[in-house]
């Protein structure tokens, strides 16, 4: 097919409607088109009303050198073509660089290529309606056409399926022929917000010399675009906005959008200690806030920035988070009402993977939020990287091509058409709930930080910024050629702003402290910090009884009107029978710590690979009629359920995944939510959100969160991938009072764990290693009375033992435990006896303080573990166990984590076992 080809045009409904015009009364048609249809109906033999316009296109595209079609008559396809050429390369063709020679693309949009000539350039065509024009000649069809698709805006949306989609854009873009209109207030507005974004960055530049900041000079019409767009959507409805954003321009963002006080960010760059001691901060820079203020148009809003880390694009998934649990939370009926707004840099969006996990989530039932507006900051170097060498696509922003987003390529030097491009995002987000993307194409004024030369490796490039204006001078200079404005009316701009900060200067160095404002400080009223002792302390999560006995009922009886496969009616009704027989299994005790949580009013929300089911089959949450794959959700009928309770298959994503739920969690304390590893060490997929928000996100930035991760672990010879959850790495980041991490080996345990993830008044991160053979192992199981009764158990005393009999006293976790205690069985040994240390961090070490204490002959101490002596908690015991000298039973270091041979592995983790026994097998 041709690569110009009317067929891959929107207008093909242009045809049908003339061809119904020309059956009504077909002189009522322009002769050649007359003339064509005779042709159709001559040359289709049956003709299909359905297939109405495609027959029509076909025709004229196979029979374009026949008689049938008059010459004026191919003109007008040809021309029709030329409006498809515009619609679907016009973008390559525009003036959206400020300050490079943009790569040139062939073929071109020149006439010839066409088939058209200089000599139709005044010949009148009908084909012009598809623009929404009136018959016209070529050239003020073509003059149209580059007004819209080849100026400073640039539009991507040639690649959307939904014809809907499509005729809503290029009646968007039809509107003033995509061209800015404003009034003399919004233009001064403009100005105003430009002013603030150029004088601030000056300020910062001359008062704190060669600090970094990542200055926004380049791209500073994002401004006036940000404040715009709240505006804008706040009159449509928004009442809350989520935006996420590397550091380049973040503290032009915090003071001119967010409202921060610049005494405070002149106090964190000079460098002054926090008022608080309980958490250490982190670089300005990449600090977050919240803030309520009220529009122009006396509207009350609430906006957020995302603190973030270094590690770019991460926070994408973390707004996401945000704004769905604010969606679930206040509007669940309507998700319009919180608007993500994603702010990227060119080389990021382009080469972070996690970008692609995030737009894949953009649709999915448990992660879409109604749409995110992206921006690309487009500098056009990433660090020292020039963009030839940053990307193989064309655009940063292809990757919104996967979800069928449109782009809009702007000039960050045309602060008008930076604001006209907003607001065509905004009202796509607004109509359809997708996502839009907008390429700012600007620069850098400096290098990656104001202390570095960017000259080292774009010498060429910064000789033409370096002569550059910025875009308020630009924008000045046509407002002054306007008339809208005076050089007196700028002059007082900058001189006002200016001012005011040289004012705040002077007040922030008569402060001795830095202040940080709480992020989200709103939804966590209530909730209080509190220390590593705190944590230790007992809290009450027992349940009743007989409010037990309701759950139970519920969550053991399927529907008894829908059929489902024996299997699963089985594995449902077991649960009542364990329940009855006083033996619960982990999978019934876990349902059960939902369902109490739901009648408490808290919500319950599940997400990860396969999590509805379980990976090992031991959840059914969600189970399905055999005949029909209706969902049932048992949970959700609990009786008196104050809560809801949902959970979601993930797409095989853990790094965006997790780090979409750490935001659900951040913005919703009152939501247990909990992300499940298919395998525990496939959270090495999603390692920097564990390493730099869920570790260490309270101690940066004051941000408690309450996010459990669930990984599987234990050695049952699976091989290296399906046995560790690489426990050591969790400990390692283990600190002061910054998360928990469990290794239950009871369903009561697990149980009251997830309770106590709820009830207490405050959050941490949870990391529970959860068993695999465990689930359904006879020995592990738990009675009714220890989940209505008991609590949370930091350790477990061996109570099958004489103590005075005991001179071995080994130390363990998890499952190991069960294989221990059957070798002692098998050999007979009444002298050994066996602690198991359900909760890793916080060590509770006074509890095993007393039960050392109660174990007076013993002589020979023990850690044994399942993993090799490299990995497991070997190496935090020795760190944090000084208690008693002891010795460790463990597999020598390796460096995989388990063999891939069943028989190696069976007989490794049988030596470890025997090393238990016999301290003469210590290595």
């Amino acid at each position: 097919m041709d690569r110009f080809s009317f067929l891959n045009a929107a207008h093909t409904e242009f045809f049908a409607q003339l061809y119904d015009q020309y059956l009504e009364n077909p002189d009522s048609v322009e002769p050649s088109w007359r003339s064509f249809f005779q042709g159709f109906d001559f040359g289709m033999a049956t003709y299909n009303e359905e297939n109405k316009v495609e027959q029509i296109a076909h025709f004229a595209a196979t029979n374009s050198d026949i008689n049938l079609v008059s010459d004026k008559l191919q003109k007008e396809f040809n021309v029709l073509k030329l409006i498809d050429g515009y619609r679907s390369r016009g973008h390559l063709f525009t003036k959206t660089n400020p300050v490079r020679e943009r790569r040139t693309s062939s073929p071109t949009l020149d006439i010839s290529n066409f088939g058209l000539s200089s000599a139709d350039l005044n010949t009148v065509f009908d084909a012009a309606k598809v623009i929404n024009i009136q018959p016209c000649t070529l050239q003020e069809i073509i003059t149209h056409l580059d007004t819209i698709y080849c100026q400073h805006i640039g539009v991507e949306y040639m690649y959307i399926r939904n014809p809907e989609v499509v005729e809503w854009i290029q009646k968007k873009l039809g509107v003033n022929d995509n061209q800015p209109k404003f009034s003399l207030d919004e233009k001064k507005s403009i100005l105003n917000k430009l002013n603030q974004a150029v004088s601030f960055e000056n300020f910062l530049h001359t008062k704190y010399v060669g600090q970094k900041r990542f200055s926004l000079e380049g791209g500073e019409s994002i401004i006036p675009a940000l404040d715009a767009l709240i505006e804008k959507a706040a009159e449509k409805g928004v009442e809350q906005f989520v935006m996420g954003m590397a550091h380049r321009g973040r503290l032009n963002v915090l003071a001119n959008i967010f409202g921060k006080s610049t005494q405070d960010i002149f106090g964190e760059f000079d460098g002054k200690d926090y008022d608080q001691e309980y958490f250490d901060g982190d670089v300005k820079y990449h600090l977050g806030l919240t803030a309520d203020k009220v529009t122009s148009s006396g509207k009350n809003i609430n906006i957020n920035l995302a603190p973030n880390p270094s590690h770019l694009e991460t926070v994408g998934a973390v707004i996401e988070g945000i704004t769905r649990a604010k969606q679930d939370k206040y509007f669940p009926n309507d998700f319009s009402k919180v608007l993500p707004i994603a702010v990227h840099g060119d080389a990021a969006i382009a080469g972070q993977g996690i970008l692609y996990e995030i737009v894949q989530m953009a649709q999915l039932d448990g992660y879409k939020t109604g749409g995110t507006i992206h921006i690309v900051i487009n500098n056009q170097v990433g660090f020292t990287t020039n963009y030839l060498d940053a990307r193989s696509s064309t655009y940063c922003t292809d990757v919104a091509k996967v979800t069928l987003s449109p782009v809009l390529h702007v000039n960050a030097d045309d602060a008008e058409a930076v604001v006209h491009a907003m607001s065509f995002a905004l009202d796509f987000r607004m109509q359809f709930g997708r996502d839009v993307f907008i390429d700012l194409l600007g620069y850098r004024k400096y290098g990656h930080n104001e202390g570095d030369e960017p000259r080292f490796t774009q010498p060429v490039l910064y000789k033409i910024i370096a002569k550059h204006k910025n875009p308020r001078d630009i924008y000045m200079d046509k407002l002054l050629a306007e008339g809208v404005v005076d050089s007196t009316f700028v002059k007082g701009l900058e001189h006002e702003y200016k001012s005011n900060l040289e004012v705040n200067l002077e007040e922030s160095r008569k402060k001795d402290l830095t202040i940080i404002t709480p992020f989200m400080k709103n939804e966590w009223k209530g909730f209080e910090q509190v220390s590593d002792a705190e944590m230790l302390k007992k809290v009450d999560t027992s349940f009743p009884k007989v409010a037990l006995d309701s759950v139970i009922k519920t969550v053991s009886t399927l529907p008894s009107d829908k059929k489902f496969i024996n299997k699963i009616s089985k594995i449902v009704t077991d649960r009542k029978t364990g329940y009855d027989n006083n033996t619960i299994d982990w999978g019934t005790a876990e349902t059960l710590a939902y369902g109490a949580l739901l009648t408490e009013g808290f919500d319950v929300r599940i997400s990860g690979q396969d999590v509805e089911r379980g990976t090992f089959s031991h959840r059914h949450a969600v189970v399905k009629v055999e005949d029909s794959e209706e969902e049932v959700v048992l949970l959700n009928a609990v009786e008196n359920k104050k809560g809801k309770f949902n959970i979601y298959n993930s797409l095989l994503s853990e790094y965006g995944v997790l780090g979409f739920d750490y935001g659900y969690a951040l913005a919703n304390p009152n939501t247990l939510t909990i992300w499940e590893a298919q395998f525990g060490d496939f959270s090495n997929g999603a390692q920097i959100m564990i390493d730099q928000y869920i570790s260490c996100g309270e101690d940066k930035w004051n941000n408690q969160n309450g996010i459990v991760l669930l990984l599987p672990h234990g050695y049952e010879g699976q091989g290296a991938e399906h046995s560790s959850a690489r426990m050591e790495r969790y400990l390692q980041l283990c600190a002061r009072h910054n998360m928990y991490v469990a290794d239950c080996t009871t369903p009561a345990n697990f149980f009251h764990l997830l309770r106590r993830q709820m009830k207490t008044t405050f959050r941490k991160p949870l990391v529970v290693f959860t068993p695999k053979s465990l689930l359904r192992d006879p020995r592990c199981v738990s009675t009714v009375e220890e989940l209505a009764t008991g609590s949370f158990q930091e350790t477990f005393d061996d109570a099958t033992v004489t103590k005075a009999d005991v001179k071995t006293l080994v130390f363990c976790t998890g499952k190991f435990y069960y294989d221990i205690t059957a070798e002692r069985e098998n050999n007979g040994r009444k002298d050994v006896a066996v602690v198991r240390i359900e909760q890793l961090f916080p060590l509770p070490v006074e509890q095993l303080k007393a039960i050392i204490a109660t174990y007076p002959n013993v002589d020979d101490y023990v850690w044994a573990q399942e993993e090799p002596k490299n990995m497991g908690a070997y190496s935090y015991m020795l760190m944090n166990f000084d208690l008693v000298k002891w010795r460790l039973a463990s597999l020598k270091a390796y460096a995989a984590p388990a063999a891939g041979s069943y028989t190696r592995a069976k007989r490794r983790h049988a030596d470890a076992i025997k090393m238990v026994f016999d301290k003469n097998l210590f290595r």
